[in-house]
């Protein structure tokens, strides 16, 4: 077996070539990725070689995985740290906007290289937040083609949207300051709730939004359910 060590884009590979019984073929083992490869004696080149049956997966590392806001806001708390590893959905920081706390979070697992930003800070749109890198992935081997599968059977029309409930006029109501859908419900009927206090939670952009009360107030009723998806100026909750 002869042992070959190699860089290549600045990586560094290992290949252990193997030669098998018989005229023209090879056993190489890069990087623990073994392929069964024979050579054209006439024409002195190595065809394209196929891995081994049930030989292990290469590892690769993952690449960057940056945060960058998705609306402009000022960041009310900072919650990653240089070096931090994340799971996906972690919250990175929060930002308020149009008077919501927005969580920032992690669409991947992964570790954090730099926060950019710090708590009291005005970013815009696209700004960037957290440099990040995602963890080690398992590098697949090449798979042939599947077969087409065939062609689903079209989807039966989705039920309109439940028409919104009717509020008086110059009832006391606190409305979605943007389109969305509502995740969860945080009151009842019933509940003494005061300026600043969370009533529902709303997704909007990728993120999860806290809706909160502009007023004191009774919870009179609950306009709308989980699941709802909302337009901007919509009525959500009527308080008393």
């Amino acid at each position: 077996m002869k042992e070959i060590k190699f860089k290549l884009a600045g990586q560094s590979y290992t290949a252990c070539v193997e030669e098998e019984k018989g005229a023209g073929a090879l056993k190489v083992t890069l990087n623990g990725q073994t392929y069964n490869v024979e050579i054209d004696t006439a024409e002195h080149k190595i065809p394209v070689a196929s891995p081994v049956a049930g030989a292990p997966k290469a590892a690769q590392k993952g690449g960057p995985a940056n945060v960058n806001s998705e609306l402009p806001g000022t960041v009310t708390k900072v919650v990653a740290q240089a070096g931090q590893h994340v799971k996906r959905g972690d919250v990175l920081l929060v930002i308020e906007s149009m008077k919501m706390a927005n969580d920032i979070v992690s669409e991947v697992d992964g570790t954090v290289q730099r926060v950019a930003v710090s708590e009291g800070a005005n970013v815009n749109q696209g700004d960037l937040l957290v440099e990040m890198v995602a963890d080690f992935v398992a590098a697949e081997a090449p798979a042939l083609a599947p077969k087409p599968a065939p062609a689903p059977a079209a989807a039966p029309k989705a039920a309109p949207a439940p028409a919104a409930a009717p509020v008086a006029a110059g009832a006391n109501v606190v409305t979605a300051p943007l389109p969305g859908t509502v995740t969860k419900i945080t009151v009842k009927v019933g509940d003494a709730v005061k300026a600043g206090d969370q009533v529902l939670l709303m997704e909007a952009m990728k993120m999860e939004n806290s809706i909160t009360s502009e007023s004191n107030g009774t919870v009179k009723a609950i306009l709308v359910e989980a699941g709802a998806q909302v337009q901007s100026g919509q009525a959500l909750v009527e308080l008393a």
